[in-house]
């Protein structure tokens, strides 16, 4: 990883527990976030998943739009790092761990791979 990659990395990181925080305080369900990216198409590589903790939780979520929400948190978050994301419809998504432990056992490395 270049010089570079880690300044954009610790700020990426940074910026995403500030939204992680706030999201935990008012959305209810959710439970953590995490991200990937390719630095040599970063920002457009970069790719965040908000993870609720039962399907239930996630679709209450989107029916109160509390994906937008989310959005507009990572985006003012990350924005304010100097990370300009262009398509946030793409580069968030949502999952569940409900999902998860029913599809990959639990194994979250398996499933964002």
């Amino acid at each position: 990883m270049k010089k570079t990659d880690k300044k954009y990395e610790k700020a990426i990181r940074e910026a995403l527990t500030g939204a992680c925080d706030i999201a935990l305080d008012e959305v209810p369900g959710f439970k953590w976030l995490t991200h990937k990216v390719n630095y040599s198409c970063f920002p457009d590589s970069l790719a965040v998943v908000c993870i609720f903790d039962t399907n239930s939780d996630l679709a209450n979520a989107l029916l109160a739009q509390q994906d937008d929400f989310l959005r507009s948190v990572i985006r003012e978050k990350l924005s304010a790092a100097g990370i300009s994301i262009k398509d946030m419809a793409r580069q968030v998504r949502f999952d569940t761990e409900e999902a998860c432990a029913l599809e990959q056992g639990g194994r979250w490395q398996e499933r964002l791979r």
